[in-house]
């Protein structure tokens, strides 16, 4: 039985992993499934597709890695062809199993990822299956796990919503991407911010 004490804990533990600053050196960057033929139907499917790019060109400015994936992609096509064109170098690892970390190489390239990368930050779809199933791996694995909101979403409204209540109560950090990108950046004195503030005006 939760007691009122573990409760207590619980909100102390998730509000000291919301407070701990954003440091590109330390995040890399996961890009899920966002596919030909799971698009079509995904709730605010363009709001989705905007904001991952919005993330990767900021990663890519600050030399966050970027590992992206696929679900079957046999059968449900590549990564979509806006997205994957901003993900040069990144070669998508297929998988068939809905968490990234059930498939062994993504799991070898992401302990490959130069430096001590210890906070993931995810984007894509379906909030409330791969992307769930994956921050609870991640959480599972030890990484802090930061969910673009607005750069992940299912097939229904209440499917993503659910999806982003059950990784925020397992540990997940909820956020958005200009949330990521700005606290990323730090001041728009930086060379990063000037470079991407066209971007972030679109």
């Amino acid at each position: 039985m939760i007691t009122a004490l573990d409760n207590a804990a619980t909100t102390s533990d998730y509000a000291e992993m919301a407070r701990r600053p954003l440091v590109a050196e330390q995040c890399a960057l996961v890009v899920i499934d966002i596919q030909e033929k799971l698009l079509p139907p995904i709730f605010q499917k363009d709001q989705l597709v905007r904001n991952a790019q919005l993330l990767i060109r900021a990663a890519g400015i600050l030399k966050i890695p970027a590992l992206v994936t696929t679900q079957y992609a046999k059968g449900l096509g590549g990564t979509v062809p806006e997205v994957a064109t901003l993900l040069t170098g990144s070669e998508p690892i297929d998988k068939s199993l809905f968490s990234c970390f059930g498939s062994d190489a993504f799991c070898a390239s992401l302990k490959r990822l130069p430096g001590q990368r210890n906070t993931l930050l995810l984007c894509g779809m379906e909030s409330h299956i791969c992307v769930t199933q994956t921050a609870l791996g991640a959480l599972r694995d030890g990484y802090l796990v930061h969910i673009a909101s607005d750069a992940v979403s299912s097939r229904t409204e209440w499917n993503w919503k659910i999806g982003l209540e059950r990784m925020r109560a397992a540990g997940a950090v909820i956020s958005s991407s200009e949330m990521m990108i700005y606290e990323l950046m730090r001041a728009s004195s930086s060379a990063a911010f000037k470079e991407l503030l066209p971007h972030l005006k679109n």
